[in-house]
C-alpha cells in the first residue's frame, strides 16, 4: 500500500506559483493618500447612493457612521481620463485627482 500512495504522490502536479510583475499595482500608500471619506445622507440607500458630510479620516468617517443611524461611508476616489500618445497612437489612461 505504501508504494501504491508513493506513486500517486509522484503523479500529482506541483503547485506553481504565478509571479506577478512588480511595480504595477499602486502602493496602498498611494490610494490611501486620495481616498476621500463621506458620511451616507440621510435617506440614502445602495440602490441611490448620496453623499452627506465629508470626514478627514476612515477612523473619523467609522465613529460617526456607527454613531449616526445607517451606520454607512462612502469611500470616493477620484480620477480624470487622459489621452497619453504613444507610438503615435492615443491611449486613454487615468490620472488620480488629489484634493
Amino acid at each position: 500500500m505504501e508504494a501504491t500512495v508513493a506513486r500517486v504522490a509522484e503523479i500529482q502536479p506541483q503547485p506553481t506559483q504565478v509571479s506577478k510583475p512588480r511595480g504595477t499595482r499602486k502602493s496602498r500608500r498611494q490610494v490611501e493618500e486620495g481616498v476621500r471619506y463621506f458620511l451616507a445622507k440621510d435617506g440614502s440607500s445602495l440602490e441611490k447612493p448620496e453623499l452627506g458630510a465629508e470626514v478627514a479620516s476612515e477612523g473619523e468617517a467609522l465613529i460617526k457612521a456607527f454613531q449616526s443611524k445607517n451606520g454607512v461611508i462612502y469611500t470616493v476616489l477620484a480620477y480624470k481620463a487622459e489621452a497619453e500618445i504613444q507610438g503615435g497612437s492615443p491611449t486613454l489612461v487615468k490620472r488620480p485627482l488629489h484634493k
